[in-house]
């Protein structure tokens, strides 16, 4: 089932960054956005409006129960080295840390990969910075909010073959978020250097392409660790895929660009129904 109110695409004043936006395409079943590497995407979805008290980011480092939980074995020839994260706009000229997978800075999120120890999905809250304090759609030239990326970058090993692949999910920030007295760390602090589009060259670091969506093939090779993963099978397939009975629905690979402008048109539509 489509939830059309998870989508910025439905507000008319963001129907133009909406259609901006679907020149990018995903690739989505059952809710999860899969990524050229092992971590799928849970939330949010693409062009999601988003606010509140902090960025909260869903995602499951297993590729849905096909790789072990670290600590992994050193000599393993599948697993993940380090997951880094950024919240960034070219319209505003930041790159905020949300993590950098190496050690904690003020603001930023604790090791993704070490959080929520025994669970397959890790949960990062990253509380929003001070420069993004407001609500609405920016006011002026300096106004920080607006449209942005999250950047994910996946450094890991595939049955054998090191990767490091790059992966940009759009949202906007655009609802309320609370200033008054809130503790909130300075975009300065979290702020570096934005490359140009050349330089990150995403294009080849995902070369690997998108992996493990519905229909497939890639089998994961892994060396279990001796106690911890006794329950999963030798060729590192893991369970049967999740399912709508697991709460994640279930449905067939769609891409973006299609689903985005259409989300867009009902969201005229019924802008002006009501």
């Amino acid at each position: 089932m489509l939830y059309t109110h998870s989508f910025s695409c439905l507000a008319v004043p963001a129907l133009f960054a909406c259609q901006a936006w679907a020149q990018q395409t995903f690739t989505i079943a059952g809710g999860q956005v899969y990524t050229p590497g092992i971590v799928i995407w849970n939330a949010p979805q693409p062009g999601t409006p988003l606010g509140g008290e902090t960025l909260h980011v869903s995602l499951d480092v297993t590729a849905n129960g096909k790789l072990n939980l670290p600590p992994y074995v050193p000599e393993s020839p599948t697993q993940i080295h380090n997951i880094t994260m950024f919240l960034y706009s070219r319209d505003t000229g930041l790159n905020l840390t949300v993590n950098n997978g190496s050690a904690e800075i003020p603001g930023s999120e604790r090791l993704i990969m070490s959080q929520q120890p025994g669970s397959t999905v890790k949960h990062i809250n990253w509380p929003w910075p001070e420069c993004l304090v407001g609500d609405g759609q920016p006011r002026g030239a300096d106004d920080r909010r607006g449209t942005y990326n999250i950047s994910i970058r996946q450094n890991f090993r595939l049955n054998g073959q090191e990767h490091y692949t790059i992966f940009d999910v759009p949202i906007s920030v655009t609802n309320r978020i609370e200033g008054g007295g809130r503790l909130r760390p300075s975009c300065e602090s979290l702020n570096n250097p934005l490359l140009s589009e050349s330089e990150v060259n995403a294009r080849t670091a995902n070369d690997v392409g998108i992996l493990f969506a519905p229909g497939d093939a890639t089998q994961v090779q892994f060396i279990p660790s001796k106690d911890k993963d006794k329950d999963l099978p030798d060729n590192g397939l893991g369970p049967p895929r999740r399912s709508g009975a697991q709460g994640l629905g279930s449905g067939t690979v769609i891409g973006w660009a299609g689903w985005a402008l259409w989300t867009a048109w009902v969201g005229v539509i019924l802008s002006l129904v009501l």
